[in-house]
């Protein structure tokens, strides 16, 4: 964690619990196909069907948490969700040593993590809301964003040599441990966390299932943010199969080089994360979002020209280092943003039908973009990608349309009914 002003220690321990669980996660990244190929003998149609359903499945699994977290204290919910994963997560390692481990197994603890995963976000972003000022809340995230892709630059590689010298399990053990740590950074946060009050017309109902969607289409400014979003990674992760495809079989690259083609670009995020701040400062939120979200969308395409050997590879990590740049910059002003625009007492329920929605996007393009590359090839759908890419930014609001507060009030008093 890189050093700055102090935002005081609740924020530092609820930092401190994030470092910890996303370099575990960064660490185990691929383990569950790398287990299923090397320990389950699974195919390739096996393996994707892991990835797939375990988003898919785990985001419906999700959608009733979201009200459940909202009327809840949050930190107890957060402490609940990563001793589930630890739990979850150390049933592969010890069904492993026993010789039972299945692909059923796998696939239902893929299933609890992301949806486990949803709900810890959705009750972290209240969690933040409440324990940082609103002028810091930009600084806050843009230190989540950093740590991000730090682990993202660190993890894999430290991942890789663990299964290397100790086996396929050695990361999900290391993963299930990061989060039992998180839950102790949790609770190390202390002070009395109120429990958030509920009013007649806050009680839970049938319809605070679709709240979230409800308030997010609603809003003016958050639609076409959501959208736009939603599209954008949906995209960068249904093409990086495709990529690795690509790379590794097609065009020769060895692992290490693939390894250091999306390894080292990360660094793109720690500049954009350190950037985010001043440009906001200088320039105002909306154009900041508006013009990094454009730039983001036109990398995408850059790929589609990759050749083998050493101009092949700096090609790669030159459009990954001005990807990974734009969204080091975007993701915490639109995170930030999305918190200032949302009330309290509707937090959880938005970021968790957010993350929903991302998910199944994910496993969706996932398997389409697959089935793409299978039959024209894994060039072309990176090209038809690419393309779409491009049009994202006409899902970004072009003008800022951040509702007056008197119209907040108004709109807040419509969903509600006070």
């Amino acid at each position: 964690m890189l050093g700055r002003r102090s935002l005081g220690r609740q924020f530092e321990w609820l930092w401190a619990s994030y470092a910890v669980s996303t370099f575990g996660s960064w660490i185990a990244l691929d383990a569950f196909p790398l287990i299923a190929i090397l320990a389950l003998h699974a195919g390739p149609a096996a393996v994707s069907g892991l990835a797939a359903a375990g988003l898919a499945v785990g985001a419906a699994v999700a959608v009733p948490l979201g009200p459940w977290v909202e009327f809840r204290r949050k930190r107890p919910v957060m402490m609940a969700m990563d001793l589930t994963r630890f739990a979850a997560l150390m049933s592969i390692p010890a069904a492993y040593a026993l010789g039972g481990l299945t692909f059923i197994q796998l696939l239902a603890v893929s299933v609890v993590v992301a949806a486990a995963n949803i709900t810890s976000r959705s009750a972290a972003g209240a969690c933040l809301k409440a324990l940082v000022p609103p002028e810091d809340l930009l600084v806050a995230n843009g230190r989540f964003e950093s740590t991000a892709w730090t682990a993202t630059a660190l993890g894999p590689p430290l991942g890789g040599a663990a299964i290397g010298l100790f086996g396929p399990v050695t990361t999900v053990v290391a993963d299930a441990v990061s989060y039992l740590l998180s839950a102790a950074g949790i609770r190390a946060i202390g002070g009395k966390e109120p429990h958030p009050t509920r009013t007649a017309a806050s009680r839970f109902r049938a319809g605070d299932l679709l709240e979230g969607w409800r308030y997010i289409l609603g809003h003016p400014a958050l639609r076409p943010l959501f959208f736009n979003t939603i599209l954008v990674s949906g995209l960068i992760m249904a093409t990086s199969p495709v990529l690795a495809v690509l790379m590794l079989s097609h065009l020769g690259f060895a692992p290490w080089q693939y390894g250091l083609a999306f390894g080292a670009p990360c660094v793109g995020g720690l500049i954009g994360s350190r950037l985010a701040r001043p440009l906001v400062t200088r320039f105002g939120q909306h154009k900041v979002m508006l013009t990094a979200g454009t730039l983001r969308a036109c990398w995408l395409p850059g790929l589609v020209f990759i050749r083998p050997g050493v101009t092949g590879l700096v090609l790669v990590i030159t459009v990954e280092l001005g990807l990974i740049t734009c969204m080091g910059v975007f993701n915490p002003v639109l995170v930030t943003y999305r918190l200032e625009q949302t009330p309290t007492d509707r937090v959880a329920r938005t970021l968790s039908a957010w993350s929903v929605t991302s998910n199944a996007t994910i496993a969706v393009l996932t398997a389409l973009w697959g089935l793409l590359a299978a039959v024209t090839g894994p060039r072309t759908a990176i090209m038809v990608a690419g393309l779409l890419m491009l049009a994202t930014p006409f899902l970004l609001p072009r003008r800022d349309r951040t509702p007056h507060e008197d119209d907040a009030e108004i709109g807040r008093r419509a969903v509600t009914g006070v």
